[in-house]
C-alpha cells in the first residue's frame, strides 16, 4: 500500500504540473482543461464561496466528491492526491529523520484556522484562498516559482548560445527549442510580489526539514475539514492484541495521529499512508471498513474554538475600516479583469489563486499589495504599463474558479469597460512639445477608434508653425485596454494613460452619469 500511495502521489503530482503548463495561451482563446480542476474539487473553497457569496459555480459541487470520498475512505486526499502534501513529502525525505518521533500538541492550530476562515466568510469575508493548499501552490508557482524557473532557464541556453561554442550551441539549441514548446511559457513573466510570495512558499516546505509534513499537521485548513469528515468514515484503523507498543508505526506516522497509544488514537490527523500498517513488526495494524469508534474524542477546548470565532468575526470590521471600503472612494489605478464582478461581490468570491495572472498573454494581471486593502490582497489588477488588456482574449475568465471574473464570450468581452483612457497634456507630444505622435491612435483595438485627433496649428521655440494632430478620447467607445497607456513612446510616466472610472461593472464610478 505504501508503494500503491507513492504511485497514486507522483501520478497526480504529474497531472497538476502537466494542466499548470497548459493552462496558458496557445495561440487560440480556448484553455481545454486548466488547472482549477484542481480547486474544482476543493470542499474548503465551496463552503467558504458559499457562505461569503451565497452563490457557487457549478463546477465547484465536484468538491462534494472530495468530501463523499473522505467519508468513505478517510483523508485520503490529502495523503494520496494532494500535489502540496507531495511536495511536502519530497522535501523532507532530504532529512535524515532520528527514530524518535516528534511529538507536537500543536494539531488543533489548523482547527482553529478553518474556524476562524469559516467564521469571516459568514460575514461574506473571503480570506480562504490565502491559505487553503491548491489555491497557495498554484499562486506561488503561477506568481513566482514557473518565472524563476523560466527566467533560469533561458538565462542558461542564452549563455551557452552567446559563448558561441559551436560544438555545444548544436546541441543546446534544439534542447531549448524543445523546452520552448513544452515546459517554457510563450514569453517570460515578470510579477510584482514574485520574490516575496516565493519566499513564504520555500518556507512552507522549509518546515518540512523541521518535522516532516509540518504544513499539513499543524496549518492546513483543508486538512482541518477534511479531518472533521474522516471522523465519520468508515475505512478504519485497527490494532489487534499482537501489538507490542514497540512504536514503530510512530516512527513512520505522516499525519500525527499518535497510531502507538491506542487511546490517544486521532482518527482525524491520519492521511491513511499505510505506513504503520507497512512499518508494524507484528502485523497487528490493519484497515478495514467499519462503523465501530476506536478513536479518542476530539477536544479543541472550548475557549480556544470560541477564541477563533471571534477572531474570525472581529476580522471584518478591522480589515474594511479603511477608506477602500467606503463605497464613495474609487481608487483609479483598481483597474480589474474584464467580466470582474462588483467589487464587493468579487472580493467575497476572489480566492486569490493566481490563474488569470498565469494565462493573462500581456503579463498585465499583477497581484494587488493594498491597493484593494488587506481583504484584496493578492486578487488580480491590470497594470497597463507592464501590459494592455487584448483585446480578442477572454482566458482570464475562462479559469477563474468561483466566478469572481465572469466567463465571457468574445462578443460580449468587446462591450465591457474596464476602465478610461485619460490625456496628460504637460507630457503629451503634440501638446506640450510641438512633436507629432499618432502612437496612442495606431494602437487602439476597437472598431471605430476610441481616440480621435483634432488638428491644431502650433510653434515651436524659434516660432515656425507646426501642424500636429493632438489625440482626444472618445468616452462612449474607450474600453480602458490600455494599450495606449503601454505603446506610448513617453516611457517613464505615459502621457496617456488609464483609471478605472467608467468601468461597466461599477454604477458609481462613472465620469458622465447622464450617459447611463
Amino acid at each position: 500500500m505504501k508503494n500503491l500511495r507513492k504511485i497514486s502521489q507522483g501520478i497526480f503530482l504529474l497531472i497538476f504540473l502537466f494542466l499548470f503548463i497548459q493552462t496558458e495561451s496557445k495561440g487560440r482563446d480556448d484553455l481545454g482543461y486548466p488547472v482549477k480542476i484542481f480547486l474544482d474539487f476543493d470542499p474548503l473553497i465551496l463552503t467558504t464561496t458559499v457562505l461569503s457569496a451565497h452563490h457557487a459555480a457549478k463546477t465547484f459541487y465536484l468538491s462534494i466528491i472530495a468530501a463523499g470520498i473522505t467519508l468513505i475512505f478517510g483523508r485520503v486526499f490529502c495523503g494520496w492526491i494532494c500535489p502540496l502534501g507531495t511536495l511536502n513529502n519530497i522535501v523532507s525525505s532530504f532529512k535524515k529523520w532520528r527514530t524518535s518521533a516528534v511529538n507536537r500538541e500543536w494539531y488543533r492550530v489548523k482547527y482553529y484556522i478553518l474556524i476562524f476562515l469559516l467564521a469571516s466568510s459568514i460575514f461574506s469575508l473571503q480570506l480562504v484562498g490565502i491559505a487553503d493548499p491548491i489555491s497557495l501552490l498554484i499562486r506561488s508557482l503561477s506568481v513566482s516559482i514557473y518565472p524563476m524557473f523560466n527566467y533560469s532557464v533561458r538565462a542558461v541556453f542564452d549563455s551557452i548560445y552567446s559563448s558561441d561554442i559551436r560544438g555545444i550551441v548544436n546541441v543546446s539549441e534544439p534542447i531549448y527549442s524543445a523546452l520552448k514548446k513544452t515546459l517554457l511559457s510563450f514569453q517570460q513573466p515578470f510579477y510584482i510580489q514574485s520574490a516575496f510570495i516565493g519566499i513564504l512558499f520555500f518556507l512552507i516546505l522549509g518546515l518540512n526539514l523541521v518535522e516532516k509534513r509540518f504544513w499539513c499537521k499543524y496549518l492546513c485548513p483543508l486538512g482541518a475539514l477534511l479531518g472533521l469528515f474522516s471522523r465519520f468514515s468508515i475505512l478504519k484503523r485497527s490494532v489487534s492484541e499482537e501489538c507490542a507498543s514497540c512504536g514503530a508505526c510512530a516512527n513512520v506516522c505522516q499525519g500525527g495521529a499518535n497510531p502507538d497509544k491506542k487511546e490517544e488514537w486521532r482518527d482525524t490527523e491520519c492521511l491513511y499512508c499505510w505506513n504503520c500498517d507497512d512499518a508494524c513488526p507484528q502485523n497487528a495494524v490493519s484497515f478495514g471498513f467499519s462503523r465501530e469508534k476506536v478513536a479518542a474524542s476530539m477536544d479543541l477546548g472550548r475557549r480556544r474554538v470560541i477564541t477563533s470565532m471571534a477572531a474570525g468575526v472581529v476580522a471584518v470590521p478591522l480589515l474594511r475600516v479603511n477608506p477602500l471600503s467606503k463605497s464613495e472612494f474609487i481608487h483609479a489605478r483598481l483597474i480589474r479583469p474584464p467580466g470582474s464582478l462588483e467589487e464587493k461581490e468579487f472580493l467575497k468570491r476572489c480566492v486569490k489563486c493566481g490563474e488569470c495572472m498565469k494565462v493573462c498573454i500581456t503579463n498585465g494581471l499583477q497581484p494587488t499589495v493594498i491597493e484593494a486593502g488587506f481583504e484584496g490582497i493578492w486578487s488580480p489588477i491590470l497594470i497597463p504599463k507592464i501590459g494592455y488588456c487584448e483585446y480578442r482574449c477572454t482566458l482570464c475568465g475562462q479559469v477563474c474558479p468561483t466566478g469572481a471574473i465572469k466567463k465571457l464570450t468574445l462578443e460580449e468581452k468587446v462591450k465591457v469597460k474596464i476602465g478610461l483612457a485619460m490625456i496628460d497634456k504637460g507630457r503629451c507630444l503634440p501638446y506640450a512639445h510641438s512633436r507629432p505622435c499618432i502612437v496612442c491612435e495606431e494602437v487602439c483595438p476597437t472598431p471605430k477608434k476610441a481616440i480621435w485627433f483634432e488638428k491644431a496649428v502650433v510653434k515651436d521655440r524659434r516660432g515656425k508653425e507646426v501642424f500636429v494632430q493632438q489625440p482626444r478620447v472618445d468616452l462612449d467607445l474607450c474600453i480602458g485596454c490600455g494599450i495606449c497607456e503601454a505603446k506610448c513612446p513617453v516611457v517613464d510616466s505615459p502621457a496617456i494613460y488609464v483609471t478605472s472610472i467608467g468601468e461597466s461593472r461599477s454604477k458609481d464610478n462613472r465620469l458622465l452619469m447622464d450617459r447611463y
